[in-house]
């Protein structure tokens, strides 16, 4: 709804409001005369609606307000079925990752408007406090207003500019969705099929962009696993305890055909090497018979090409099934000083693992401690007491 109506409105705060007032006047009209055959296609149509009638009172900008796109005698209920439109919500994305905003606006702005997600979850994922978040997307939406900044995907030879933004933001759809950072569930479902619907579109849009095709690949082979990522009581199952036999096979066999396209024809980029991991999880018999010096080799290509903590946090795994937990741990204490992991609760967890191997149990116990006090979403919250649990006495947590 709120990129079809950004389309007509040509401004973002007007569009969240007229949204906000179509729900409001739905409220009252479907009380009265009953939910329409068609209910996104009326709040979509009144939302336009709302939009430009706020032009057409302003007799400056009538001359350049663009046709209506829905007649406005039309009968709502008599509209054919609203379809999601990809190239809708693709069209704010670029909008979003215009070269004129800096990166941590453009992912901001994305995550709110695309995702849906609230400021305080968007501050919580960037680790920062909510009115510098607030703040940031209200800069990023005047900036967009006073530049002039089209609602349009871009030219051809405007892509290059943007492309590593827009896979950045749709990859965060997806991880926001696949691993929850806050709330009562683990998975959100509407989250990882906009992400999927948005690289698939990417990839029709760009067939020749490798790094769009191995996001894809990625998302597609880590989705595979959705439905065992959970035990039946709702506790969380790592890898190691995952039924492969439940894996969707349709989606393996579509994403590892997409790791070797993405790999293809030169240096591939990070989502394809992040791809390629994902195929060297996937194609073992089972966890144990992971080629662990092979995936480590991509890690090291993988972190040469992507210089992030969580990178190097993840190959610090691999490197404990490799060389031992002794020299991960050389690596997970390196990375403790690293401010952008100071509320990264996967970084302690990690740590718990490592040390329960080795045998130390209280250190284990304190690691699982402080990565629950990191963690926020429940289903994680609940595993780590677990942990702690099975590690020995469960230190008094009000949490």
């Amino acid at each position: 709804m709120l990129a079809a109506t950004v389309r007509v409105a040509r401004d973002l705060d007007l569009a969240e409001e007229c949204v906000q007032d179509a729900y409001v006047s739905a409220l009252d009209a479907w009380l009265r005369q009953g939910v329409p055959d068609n209910p996104g296609a009326w709040l979509t149509t009144a939302a336009q609606r709302r939009a430009l009638n706020a032009h057409r009172r302003a007799a400056t900008l009538r001359s350049k307000l663009p046709l209506l796109v829905i007649p406005e005698e039309a009968d709502m209920t008599e509209m054919g079925e609203m379809s999601e439109i990809p190239d809708e919500r693709l069209r704010l994305v670029f909008t979003c990752c215009h070269p004129a905003l800096a990166r941590e606006a453009q992912l901001a702005l994305t995550l709110r408007l695309v995702c849906g997600l609230t400021t305080a979850e968007i501050a919580h994922a960037f680790l920062v406090g909510e009115p510098t978040m607030a703040a940031r997307v209200t800069r990023a939406k005047k900036k967009i207003a006073a530049a002039r900044i089209p609602y349009r995907v871009p030219a051809a030879e405007e892509l290059p500019d943007r492309l590593d933004a827009v896979l950045t933001v749709v990859h965060l759809v997806f991880t926001t969705g696949h691993a929850a950072p806050t709330g009562d569930a683990l998975l959100r479902d509407d989250l990882v099929e906009r992400a999927v619907d948005l690289a698939r579109t990417l990839c029709a849009l760009m067939p020749d962009e490798r790094e769009a095709t191995g996001l894809l690949a990625l998302m597609l082979l880590h989705d595979a696993r959705r439905a065992t990522r959970l035990a039946g009581d709702g506790r969380l199952l790592l890898l190691e305890e995952q039924d492969r036999g439940r894996w969707d096979r349709g989606r393996i066999a579509e994403g590892l055909a997409l790791v070797r396209a993405a790999l293809r024809g030169g240096r591939p980029g990070r989502f394809a090497l992040q791809a390629t991991i994902a195929a060297l999880y996937t194609e073992a018999p089972s966890y144990a018979e992971t080629d662990w010096r092979q995936l480590l080799a991509v890690y090291d290509l993988l972190l040469a090409a992507w210089p992030s903590p969580v990178v190097a946090l993840n190959r610090a795994v691999v490197v404990a099934m490799v060389h031992g937990p002794e020299r991960a741990l050389g690596i997970l204490d390196g990375l403790a000083a690293d401010p952008r992991l100071a509320g990264y609760h996967y970084l302690p967890a990690a740590r718990a693992g490592l040390l329960h191997r080795l045998g130390d149990a209280e250190g284990a116990r304190a690691a699982y401690a402080e990565a629950l006090e990191r963690c926020d979403n429940a289903v994680e919250r609940a595993f780590l007491r677990e942990r702690i649990q099975r590690t020995g006495r469960a230190p008094h947590s009000p949490g």
